[in-house]
């Protein structure tokens, strides 16, 4: 299955759950493509079978400016190509700002809802005031989505 990843990071932290995400799907036999800045044309031409989107939160609960561009685009074009697509929201976030807790990914999973991807599995929302791991905090849940990813396929 090919895997489309895309993230916003403000220190790098949701690059590295991506690259950990990369690895993790590999493992289980998946094609990935992952550009940190990657355009909506390139991740078209990869022909996504699925979709995962990585984001950390900043400001008041906003997306980070390196994603905004593909959210843009996603959000302006709407491509028809990712509508019934698998897919899943890892959210960054730190809960001691209560009101905008992972609201970067809660941005991520409403535009899956308006492109009608399906996601596989509720977002996960890893806490920065809890862990200092985020890469291994989210392998429970790479792995549940490898096994829905699969399911999905009929392995």
């Amino acid at each position: 299955m090919n895997v489309a990843l895309f993230s916003g990071t403000v220190y790098g932290t949701a690059e590295e759950v991506a690259h950990h995400a990369v690895k993790r799907l590999q493992a289980a036999g998946h094609h990935c493509h992952y550009q940190p800045r990657s355009t909506l044309a390139e991740l078209l031409a990869f022909k996504p079978d699925a979709l995962l989107g990585i984001t950390s939160t900043t400001g008041m609960g906003e997306l980070p400016d390196d994603l905004m561009p593909l959210y843009s685009q996603l959000r302006d074009s709407l491509p028809a190509t990712l509508r019934g697509l698998p897919g899943g929201v890892i959210a960054l976030g730190d809960s001691s700002y209560s009101d905008s807790f992972c609201g970067g990914g809660e941005s991520l999973a409403e535009l899956f809802d308006e492109l009608g991807v399906i996601q596989v599995q509720p977002m996960l929302r890893l806490d920065a005031s809890e862990s200092v791991t985020p890469e291994t905090d989210a392998e429970p849940w790479l792995n549940a989505f490898v096994t829905a990813l699969e399911a999905g396929r009929g392995a």
